[in-house]
């Protein structure tokens, strides 16, 4: 065998050897590049928004431009609702160190193939834990501002909803920092998830990864919330019985059924309380689900005065569209013809009995009332009433 092995071997030529082991080692570099792949992110952000940069800081801006990352099924030619409704940076905090995944119970969670994979984007920016959350809240308009806020060179966020401080905790904070896109230096990282406000383990748990974490609250009237939190679940379940049966326990006796989720998320003062165990209001920022219809451009400003951005999304990036009621983010002019956020933005509510509407102020009133002192702020909706009754847009 040997010899024969030997004599075969004398035969091939040596050229062809050559070829044979350069081939095998070109495939070794492709498959190690491909294990790669799915981590580098190349998307590019919108030119408009880096016009506002000072001719000194243009090669930086288009750098960040190069990174910046757009918001998965945000069309680059569309154009974004900035609807109030929705579909639903600190020195040491984890952000900044490899933190390990441990479970409620605190004991270390065995690792995964997550875990053990290499982030082979380190050379064009770093994942990192977020520094700013939109905790809710449902039905309040956290897509159309964090959709407005991922306009700002300096905001990278993700797209989806992580929910991993109330359904996916125990996967651990690894498990939750690479779902982060990376961040340049001077960037925030952001995530949103409207549940987190009324969950109960959110506070502390937040709290553990960062206690200097900056926290959006989005709120709106609470009984416009509640008929929209209706009127999405309408849309995927029209069998369920009408809103007038479902907020009332005894509805001849007038008793609210404030177990009904629908509800009981727009008793805004209630969850507060809990985030105010673990954070102080200036950790927090109420942004009104009303004015950023109204004046998208004012709340945004207020939000990037409080996230410590440069004034980028200005009033130059918004236009009202007449057809679903409520401003649009606008795209560059070399981009396809614009259009707002889905078919879901933009529901009819069902019209409800003014009985109820004026039922449920009532009942939301001194709520509102203990919320209004706690914020320091007066959202004015119980002179929204009227309104209300006459039905509007989700």
């Amino acid at each position: 065998m040997a010899f024969w092995s030997g004599t075969v071997a004398s035969k091939v030529p040596r050229k062809i050897l050559f070829m044979f082991t350069l081939s095998l080692s070109v495939t070794y570099l492709f498959y190690s590049l491909m294990s790669c792949y799915n981590s580098l992110q190349f998307p590019l952000q919108d030119n408009f928004a880096y016009q506002a940069r000072s001719a000194g800081t243009e090669e930086t801006s288009l750098a960040r431009e190069q990174l910046s990352s757009t918001s998965p099924g945000f069309d680059g030619g569309s154009t974004v609702p900035l609807s109030i409704v929705d579909r639903q940076q600190g020195g040491d905090h984890a952000g900044t160190r490899r933190a390990s995944p441990t479970t409620d119970s605190g004991r270390p969670r065995p690792a995964t193939e997550g875990d053990l994979r290499v982030n082979c984007t380190s050379d064009y920016g770093e994942k990192k834990l977020p520094q700013a959350i939109i905790i809710g809240v449902k039905k309040g308009g956290t897509r159309a501002l964090l959709e407005a806020l991922r306009v700002h060179p300096d905001v990278r966020a993700v797209g989806n909803e992580p929910h991993f401080f109330d359904r996916n905790y125990e996967r651990g904070l690894d498990w939750y920092r690479e779902l982060m896109p990376s961040t340049l230096e001077g960037q925030i990282t952001m995530e949103k998830t409207p549940s987190y406000f009324v969950t109960n383990q959110a506070p502390k748990r937040i709290h553990t990864m960062a206690r200097d974490i900056k926290l959006i609250i989005v709120v709106r009237n609470p009984v416009t919330r509640a008929i929209s939190d209706y009127t999405q679940t309408l849309s995927k379940k029209p069998e369920i019985p009408t809103f007038e049966v479902l907020a009332f326990k005894n509805r001849t006796l007038g008793l609210i059924d404030a177990s009904w989720s629908a509800l009981r998320i727009g008793i805004y003062a209630l969850h507060l309380e809990s985030w105010m165990q673990y954070f102080p209001l200036s950790q927090m920022h109420f942004v009104s689900g009303e004015r950023l219809i109204v004046d998208p451009a004012g709340e945004m400003a207020k939000v990037q005065d409080f996230l410590g951005l440069k004034r980028i999304v200005t009033d130059k990036h918004f236009y009202f569209n007449k057809t679903k009621g409520f401003p649009c983010l606008k795209k560059p002019e070399d981009s396809s013809t614009p259009r707002c956020l889905g078919k879901s933005k933009g529901r009819t509510h069902p019209r409800i009995e003014p009985d109820v509407i004026r039922r449920l102020h009532k009942f939301y009133k001194p709520f509102n009332m203990m919320f209004y002192q706690m914020t320091g702020q007066n959202f004015q909706w119980e002179q929204q009433e009227e309104s209300i009754s006459r039905g509007s847009l989700v």
